[in-house]
């Protein structure tokens, strides 16, 4: 089969692999649509010790079932899948927190990913989805389900209903993009979103209705947000989140760029900041997702593009260098 593989950094090429062999528990997905999510482009250029050349990447996916082990699905059978792969019977499993289980592995990252022709994962960690659902629409239901499962945790931390609260994000990537158009559906209204590329921007304003600017030429105004989202997760966004955050208010910290920095601890402190860190999503979670997903309750996904596999190269070179608009990229095989 043909896959594309990081090979090195800034690298990746379509190579000949082996296709998977069909395992006990698990089924051989025909791969059908999968989207380039962020940690791809962080391995991309070297920077995830955990994604080594020679792994095939990829893990928002939707695929058809071509071969089975497990009860409930058939061949044929449509699905997209839940990437983290998690024991299911550790504290957190249990709880239904699976997001957090100390032993999970992962799709794209201990074992191979979507970017290929076919791919093997465990029949549990598939997701049902309805079987007219577009794979791209589908494929979205892993960044998607991570922007609802951060928003979903942040309602629980505000004093006031979210569509009271003035709302900033910072990224407009995928996730900063999902987030608000989200934030739209629930009834937020006046979101501001900060992005570096214009293009980014001027695709936000138009599908998600957000209020942009240009972090690098202007600042949010101080304690002028009561909710802020950092989808980028920088020193420098962190920093400009916690000083954009009202007093009493709560700061979602979904991005991990860096991991360290020094934030305003005083603040935090004085002014009452709920600072809040998000790990992808829950089983739960994406089962709600491809619904809502389903339903349009993001919209009509029209600022997504799509590419054959075969130009998945150029692809990850073009989002490298910002000459897209789209947030979202995703490679057909």
């Amino acid at each position: 089969m043909k896959a594309l593989v990081y090979t090195n950094p800034l690298e990746v090429q379509i190579q000949d692999r082996p296709e998977p062999e069909l395992v006990p528990g698990e089924v051989v997905l025909r791969i059908d649509a999968v989207g380039i999510c962020g940690s791809d482009m962080h391995a991309y250029h070297g920077h995830d010790p955990r994604r080594k050349p020679g792994l095939v990447l990829g893990h928002e996916f939707c695929g058809t079932i071509v071969k089975t082990d497990a009860p409930g699905f058939a061949i044929g059978q449509r699905v997209t899948g839940n990437p983290l792969i998690t024991c299911g019977v550790c504290d957190y499993c249990v709880q239904g927190r699976n997001n957090l289980c100390s032993r999970r592995t992962m799709v794209g990252m201990t074992r191979p990913g979507a970017f290929a022709e076919f791919m093997s994962i465990p029949a549990a960690s598939l997701i049902e989805m309805p079987q007219d659902m577009p794979a791209i629409q589908a494929a979205l239901a892993e960044p998607a389900a991570t922007a609802l499962h951060a928003i979903n945790m942040s309602l629980k931390a505000m004093a006031r209903p979210l569509p009271e609260n003035r709302t900033l994000i910072i990224g407009g990537g995928a996730i900063g993009m999902l987030a608000a158009l989200l934030l739209k559906n629930y009834g937020a209204r006046g979101t501001v979103l900060a992005e570096v590329n214009p293009l980014r921007r001027q695709s936000a304003e138009q599908h998600a209705g957000v209020i942009t600017y240009d972090p690098r030429t202007a600042s949010p105004e101080e304690n002028g947000f009561d909710y802020v989202i950092d989808a980028v997760g920088s020193k420098v966004t962190r920093v400009a989140a916690l000083n954009a955050v009202k007093p009493g208010g709560v700061v979602m910290h979904i991005g991990l760029q860096d991991w360290a920095s020094e934030i305003d601890m005083r603040k935090l402190t004085l002014a009452e900041i709920t600072l809040m860190g998000t790990y992808t999503y829950t089983t739960a979670d994406l089962r709600a997702t491809v619904k809502l997903l389903h339903e349009g309750a993001f919209g009509d996904l029209s600022w997504v593009e799509s590419v054959p596999m075969a130009d998945g190269a150029q692809a990850f070179a073009d989002l490298d260098s910002g000459k897209i608009a789209a947030s979202k990229m995703v490679l057909l095989p």
